[in-house]
């Protein structure tokens, strides 16, 4: 049975049509991405997954249940965590703090303080800088921070919205090392992203998603080797 369940999911804003009866299939301990250009509807997708916006039609299920009318904060003490296109770090608040708010969730002390040194030995970097005010952090590090930050809830499976967004490409390949890493460690992966060559690269199964509507779906191998992917997505005619 897979992690998570998404079966004909429609999501209006107002008159337009988002989302136009996605589905797809997550399964446990792997990295599943979805690639699609700006306005595909992934953000969409993510932020209805994670109860930020409601769906018109469809149904979500997580570990077998129905979760399409769950709120946010329910969602996350199930075991979903989302970290945001643009990393919306709190950039006022230490490195160390914005860890502790993405533990909110969590009341033991203890727990805390072990979620904390196991993103500390995942990001040596931030452990360095753990009292640096965040919005002083360079790019590559917020965006290192906003991952660590989501799995302070100790997650089922991550949610990476754009994590390359506006990043140098050495940068890049560290940032998805690290998602490699995490996938190791036992985390299910659903990594939403443009730089579809990148994604493809570390994710085991691959959905396109083209004015919100899956257009074609498969091993990251089929995907690599389909034509229209190539053409449109990798650049390779």
């Amino acid at each position: 049975m897979a992690l998570l369940k998404i079966d004909n999911l429609v999501v209006h804003y107002g008159k337009i049509n988002a989302l136009k009866g996605v589905s797809l299939e997550i399964d446990e301990g792997s990295i599943v991405t979805l690639i699609g250009a700006n306005g595909a509807g992934k953000t969409t997708l993510l932020n209805t997954l994670s109860g930020v916006i409601k769906s018109t039609e469809g149904k979500i299920y997580f570990k077998g249940e129905d979760i399409t009318d769950y709120h946010s904060d329910h969602i996350v003490r199930m075991g979903l965590s989302h970290v945001p296109e643009g990393r919306k770090i709190f950039s006022e608040l230490t490195v160390e703090e914005n860890l502790i708010v993405g533990a909110y969730i969590l009341n033991d002390k203890t727990r805390i303080k072990s979620n904390i040194e196991r993103v500390y030995a995942l990001f040596p970097l931030l452990k360095e800088r753990r009292k640096q005010i965040g919005g002083t952090l360079s790019g590559g590090e917020q965006q290192m921070l906003a991952i660590a930050r989501g799995l302070m809830s100790d997650p089922d499976i991550l949610f990476l919205d754009e994590p390359s967004l506006g990043l140098a490409p050495l940068i890049i390949e560290s940032i998805f090392n690290f998602i490699k890493e995490i996938n190791k460690q036992g985390k299910t992966v659903f990594l939403v992203e443009q730089n579809a060559y990148m994604a493809l690269r570390i994710a085991n199964y691959g959905y396109v998603l083209e004015t919100g509507k899956v257009f074609v779906e498969g091993t990251t191998e089929k995907l690599m080797n389909n034509d229209q992917v190539r053409k449109a997505y990798l650049g390779i005619v």
